[in-house]
């Protein structure tokens, strides 16, 4: 008789994201901000439309802190918010909110949070798995090339450093443990694979919209 495999929630959503995922971490102002192509402006830029979006993705989640769906993800030892406060101050002072603004892909970012992910709950999840287990993962790599290329140390990546998560590995398992047991339908599992597809597509445009000042962001000459 032929075993059956049995695929739990979070490891078809990896799966069925994946190609997804991977358009987007090739994008080329990412590629050249890790390989120290890019001044800390370039990377300010960075941090700042990021800010736009984890603010209205935090305070959106507050709305769903009851929710059966949503509210067990809710944790706030994974919020950004004021890590990236505190690196926009470093980099760019304490006057930033004065002199920056949301960029096209941006807002529409923020509306998608604002207008769907506010109404449905398994929208937002697709958006708190994609920002969080990304930052927990692929975004400590991007630290420490980060650290490297730039010669930060904490001021700077403030937003990479999650103080109340010292072993990300536990936490990520214990996330995945919770996306198998969410009470989700057949349904709703699709909306989250299919929305979760979707917000790679809104980061892929919102590194494009940064793309297109790559000239001004260049460091002359490329550090080595």
């Amino acid at each position: 008789m032929t075993a059956i495999e049995v695929t739990g929630f979070a490891e078809r959503l990896r799966r069925e994201t994946a190609q997804a995922h991977s358009d987007t971490e090739n994008a080329q102002f990412v590629t050249e901000l890790l390989a120290g192509r890019l001044t800390r402006e370039g990377y300010a830029a960075l941090l700042a439309q990021s800010w736009f979006v984890y603010e209205a993705l935090e305070r959106v989640g507050r709305g769903h802190a009851g929710d059966p769906i949503a509210g067990p993800f809710l944790d706030d030892a994974l919020l950004r918010t004021p890590a990236l406060e505190a690196d926009l101050t470093f980099l760019l002072g304490p006057r930033w909110r004065e002199t920056i603004a949301p960029l096209p892909a941006a807002e529409r970012y923020v509306a998608r949070l604002e207008r769907v992910a506010a109404a449905r709950p398994e929208v937002f999840l697709a958006h708190h798995y994609l920002r969080y287990l990304g930052d927990l993962s692929g975004g400590q790599i991007i630290r420490r090339m980060l650290e490297r290329a730039y010669g930060f140390d904490r001021d700077g990546l403030r937003f990479y450093i999650f103080d109340d998560i010292p072993k990300p590995k536990p936490f990520k398992d214990a996330y995945r443990a919770k996306l198998d047991a969410a009470p989700l339908d057949e349904v709703q599992q699709r909306t989250v694979i299919d929305e979760a597809n979707l917000v790679f597509g809104l980061n892929g445009d919102l590194f494009a919209d940064l793309a297109a000042d790559l000239d001004r962001y260049r460091t002359t000459p490329p550090l080595p």
